[in-house]
Formats: structure tokens, C-alpha cells, sequence
């Protein structure tokens, strides 16, 4: 059987990379989810699963695990998909993607258009090929050839397979679904790039706004300290040193092979109004790791704590800077590697590739730490080889996607099939 599953993944690969070209082709950014959304829902739907769309608020949500939601100016209403093979009863497993996508604004340093999607040496460009539409593509491509060779592998249990919405600023979207909706299952295997490694773990974010305060002054006189701008980028810069230093008390995970797991990463820069004037206010959006020991409620107390000795009385600030939450809240997380969901992954890559696949953590997040943090639910990243992700000429490699497929689709016959597979 495995032989004629291999021979109808690659029967059903430009399928696959077509579905991916389309999913790329709908921007996706936060607020306009639904194009793609529906993309992925026409994919799914003929490969006979049944689809729901589940409606999402466009407001904060009530719930003290939730991110700051962003605003999003739009009147239509926003939803997630959730797709089920045939039956009843409970989900066995859920796949997860997300179908939101960070911004491309810089289009004029892309070789191309980042939504027109592009082919060229073996992988796929465009906005969201790598993070992680790529991902939507091993799904269907797996399950199209699961129904070629088992078509009632999914007879007695049922599979589920969601596409959410806000996991690159918040999480609440996955968080939404199975707090609200019951989309949830004793397992879930996020389809997130990982170049065919298990990623098992990642550690916390926080999401925040600093309001910086200068004194305002004409340009003679900008060799003087008070430029907001500056006190700005010297208040980041202490950041980093600070987090640096976490490390020593907090030791990352064993599998985090990185020596500043707790980056803070300057984001956006909002400041002045006239190039001979000493700006007096610059708002800064930062993203800040921290350690999995430390709840988001500890995370948000240590860094107001510190900003606040960085900037207060006896210091070059002439006030305390403004700060706001704007995003992730999120923990770090990381899974047993006995689990039998990373041992039954780890067996299917190696029967499709003849290796053990990498296991690692990184210092960034996913939805699976809602999945494990939050319900306690085994859930794992393994999916696709991403180049530049976030960053200008974003690609996957196209090959990835079919070997990814593979290790798929032997896990899930694994999962459900009552009889033994061979070759």
C-alpha cells in the first residue's frame, strides 16, 4: 500500500501545488482572511470533507488566555474554517494552518509581485508560500491521495482540518475556536514549516507599544539629549541586554539550539514631524521573547518593571514612557517527546525518508502552545522547507511539500487504520 500511496502523492503533486498558488494569489493579511478562506474551503470540500464556517468576533475577546486583538477596519464578517470528513461522532485528530499572513508592503524589493505567485529552481515565491500556506498543501495533498489507495480510512473515526485566522499577532483565533466552538481533538498536528523536522516547543512573546518621550527642540540644538528618537533606540538596545541576560536564570529548552532565544525585535517606528525638529514622542511596536517558565502575566509585570528603572527619575528621560499591550500574549510551551503524537510523526518520516527527523524548539511561537498550555492537548508543528520567511521574496520548496505529504500520509494511516500497513 505504501508504494501506491507514494505513486498517488506524486500523481497528485501539481494538484497540490496549484491549490498552493491559489491560496497565494488571495492576500490574507489580518482583516482580510476570506478570499483565501474560501479557497481552502473549495479544496477541502472536494475532497468530500464537510465544511463549516465558524464566525469569529471582530472585537477583544472575553477571555484572560487571549491576545490584544488588532483593529480591523472592515464591515464583512469574519470567519475560520473548519472541514470534517464525513460522519459522527468526535474528531480523532485535527490538522491546523493559519491562513493569515504578514504584511508586503515593500513590494518594490521583490523580484515579483508577493501575491502573484512565482515558480522558478524548484520552490514557489509569493507572500505566505513558506508561512505557511505550504502547510494547506501537504494537507490536501495527503488526503487526496489517502483517497485514492484508503478511500474509507475514515469510516470509523473522523479527521478534522482548520484554517484559522490571527495566529501572526495574537492566537486568538485558534484559542476562539476551541474554547467557543469545540473544534478541538485528543491530538493536533500543525502543518507549520519545519523544514520536515518535529518542532516541539517555543517560548513566550509579548507583544507591546512604548510611547517614548523627548523634548521637542529646534535643530540647532539637537546635539543636546532629548531627542525621543534616540531615547528610543537606546531604550531597545537595553532591552536586548536585559533579555540577554535571562538566560542565565532561565536556561531555554535543551532542544533550542540558540544563543538569544529571548529576542527583542523592533517592529515599527512611529515618530517627528519636520527634519529640523527634535521629534518629542516615538512609539515603538516591539516584540519581546521571554522564558517558558514565566506566565504572560509575569512577562508583562517584569517588562513594565524594567522600562520603568531604564527611565526613570535620575535617567536622560524627561518622563516614563507610555506602554501598552498591542498583541501576543502568549507562553512558551513544549511537548514530552514520549508523547506518542511525536513518536508515531517521528516513525512515519522515517519509513517515507530512512532518517529520524530533527526535533527542536525555537524562539518563537505557534497555536500549538494553545493546544498544550491552555487544554492540555499533545499537539506538534512538522511541515515544509520555507526560505525568508516574513521577509522579501518569501518561497517554499516544492519537493518539501510532496515529502511532507508522505510523512502525512503514513501517519495518518497509522492513526487510522485498523489493519497493519505494509509496503
Amino acid at each position: 500500500m505504501l508504494s501506491d500511496l507514494d505513486t498517488a502523492i506524486d500523481r497528485h503533486s501539481e494538484a497540490a501545488f496549484r491549490f498552493l498558488a491559489d491560496l497565494v494569489s488571495a492576500p490574507s493579511t489580518v482583516g482580510s482572511e476570506q478570499a483565501a478562506l474560501e479557497v481552502f474551503a473549495g479544496e477541502l470540500e472536494s475532497l468530500g470533507l464537510e465544511i463549516e464556517r465558524l464566525p469569529f468576533p471582530n472585537e477583544q475577546l472575553d477571555d484572560s488566555r487571549a491576545g490584544i486583538s488588532p483593529r480591523v477596519d472592515t464591515s464583512v464578517e469574519r470567519y475560520q474554517v473548519v472541514a470534517r470528513t464525513p460522519g459522527e461522532g468526535e474528531l480523532s485528530l485535527l490538522l491546523n494552518g493559519h491562513i493569515d499572513v504578514v504584511p508586503a508592503t515593500a513590494t518594490a524589493r521583490w523580484t515579483s509581485d508577493p501575491f502573484e505567485p512565482r515558480r522558478a529552481d524548484g520552490r514557489l515565491y509569493g507572500r505566505g508560500t513558506g508561512d505557511m500556506k505550504g502547510g494547506f498543501a501537504i494537507g490536501a495533498l495527503a488526503l487526496r491521495a489517502l483517497r485514492d489507495v484508503a478511500p474509507d480510512l475514515f469510516a470509523g473515526r473522523r479527521l478534522g482540518f482548520f484554517a484559522a485566522i490571527e495566529e501572526e499577532c495574537t492566537g486568538n483565533g485558534t484559542l476562539y475556536a476551541v474554547a467557543n466552538q469545540g473544534v478541538v481533538a485528543p491530538e493536533v498536528v500543525l502543518l507549520e514549516p519545519t523544514d520536515l523536522g518535529l518542532l516541539i516547543g517555543g517560548v513566550g512573546v509579548l507583544w507591546i507599544d512604548i510611547d517614548v518621550v523627548g523634548v521637542s527642540s529646534h535643530a540647532f540644538e539637537a546635539d543636546a539629549e532629548g531627542n525621543a528618537v534616540e531615547l528610543a533606540m537606546r531604550l531597545v538596545e537595553s532591552l536586548r541586554d536585559w533579555t540577554a541576560g535571562l538566560v542565565a536564570d532561565f536556561p531555554p529548552s535543551l532542544h533550542l539550539h540558540d544563543d538569544h532565544p529571548y529576542n527583542v525585535n523592533l517592529g515599527t517606528i512611529a515618530a517627528g514631524d519636520w527634519n529640523s525638529t527634535s521629534p518629542s514622542v516615538a512609539t515603538l511596536g516591539l516584540r519581546i521573547g521571554y522564558p517558558t517558565q514565566w506566565t504572560a502575566q509575569r512577562a508583562e509585570s517584569e517588562v513594565r518593571a524594567r522600562i520603568s528603572e531604564l527611565t526613570g527619575a535620575g535617567t536622560a528621560y524627561p518622563a516614563e514612557p507610555v506602554v501598552r499591550l498591542s498583541g501576543f500574549r502568549a507562553t512558551g510551551y513544549e511537548i514530552d517527546t514520549d508523547a506518542p503524537l511525536v513518536s508515531d510523526l517521528m516513525a512515519a518520516h522515517a519509513d517515507a525518508h530512512g532518517a529520524q527527523p530533527e526535533l527542536y524548539t525555537l524562539g518563537s511561537t505557534t497555536d500549538a502552545r494553545t493546544y498544550l498550555r491552555d487544554f492540555g492537548i499533545p499537539a506538534v508543528c512538522y511541515g515544509a522547507v520555507a526560505h525568508g520567511m516574513h521577509g522579501v521574496d518569501e518561497s517554499v520548496e516544492l519537493q518539501s511539500i510532496v515529502d511532507g505529504a508522505r510523512t502525512l500520509a503514513r501517519f495518518l494511516l497509522k492513526r487510522f487504520s485498523d489493519e497493519e500497513v505494509t509496503a
